[in-house]
């Protein structure tokens, strides 16, 4: 398999709001979690290697509904995500059980990943469209500090059942991505998205704002990007939040950009994406997979 680009799925998360574990949640027909269309679109654009990031409590169970799946047909490994891999001197705070953040999840993966990787969430669906264009552009063998995402609408992404986090893209006009501004309270309202900072005043948001669904292509350099900048941000984590830090890719992609060391062009996708922050998204979701087997883009039943 060599260096063929590499799908990781990120899927060692709490879900402290949606109250369970939403990486082997069913919401297909026949009982597909999320992960499974996304394998599914993964093998349709051209992966054959994936990489799972999963903690030891679920390692079990989630290799025997998700992982078995895929097993025979792709090249897949298992890593863990704990609290304690950490680099040499630095310890796990007392009480703490939230995982370090999308950006540790990657570093765990440090080992099996050999090869330009496309990264993602394991409770989100992203599409085929963004899953075809990043596996191209990984599979065009990209230079070392040359990074792609996918981009959304943000009308695309938006929940009926609350507020979401979404990571504001400004694309330039090569289509290349200049800055993410992360938006922590995103609703949709009959004038448009809107965003609040204070829970009082609200801004509003065009339908048509490119936002980052933590879907990415990068390089096998980033694992150096992020040891590099692991250390500064473990230090003020302990100091400022030593609970609940993290350290988010979309974080360590921004100051990348801001110091001139990565580029990161923008795919765009006109699919919708959808998730699972809240236990009350589950029926929208239900029926979105439900309408998307209807008009015929996946099988009743992605592996009978």
């Amino acid at each position: 398999m060599g260096h063929r680009p590499i799908l990781v799925v990120m899927a060692a998360g709490i879900g402290s709001r949606f109250g369970g574990l939403k990486q082997m949640t069913p919401f297909g027909g026949h009982g597909e979690s999320l992960i499974d269309y996304s394998l599914f679109d993964a093998l349709r654009a051209g992966f054959q290697r994936v990489v799972f990031i999963v903690n030891n409590k679920i390692k079990d169970d989630f290799r025997a509904i998700v992982g078995r799946n895929v097993e025979n047909r792709m090249e897949v490994k298992y890593v863990m995500q704990e609290l304690d891999k950490l680099p040499p001197g630095m310890s796990v705070p007392a009480e703490r059980v939230k995982p370090w953040g999308t950006a540790h999840a990657i570093l765990c993966a440090k080992e099996a990943i050999d090869a330009p990787f496309c990264a993602l969430n394991g409770d989100d669906f992203y599409g085929l469209d963004a899953m075809q264009q990043i596996f191209d552009y990984l599979n065009a063998k990209p230079a070392e500090n040359n990074y792609a995402m996918a981009g959304f609408e943000l009308q695309n992404t938006l929940s009926d059942a609350g507020y979401v986090s979404r990571g504001e893209c400004k694309v330039n006009a090569e289509g290349y991505l200049d800055s993410i501004v992360e938006r922590l309270h995103v609703i949709p309202t009959i004038d448009g998205p809107m965003f609040t900072l204070d829970n009082h005043t609200y801004t509003r948001l065009p339908e048509n704002t490119v936002v980052s669904m933590n879907m990415w292509a990068f390089t096998p350099g980033l694992l150096h990007h992020i040891e590099e900048r692991f250390t500064a941000f473990y230090q003020e984590a302990i100091l400022t939040n030593p609970l609940k830090a993290e350290f988010y890719l979309p974080n360590l992609v921004g100051d990348l950009l801001r110091d001139n060391l990565v580029t990161v062009q923008v795919l765009r996708s006109k699919d919708r994406w959808f998730g699972v922050t809240n236990a009350s998204d589950t029926p929208l979701v239900k029926a979105s997979l439900q309408d998307l087997t209807a008009q015929g883009k996946y099988p009743d039943g992605l592996w009978r």
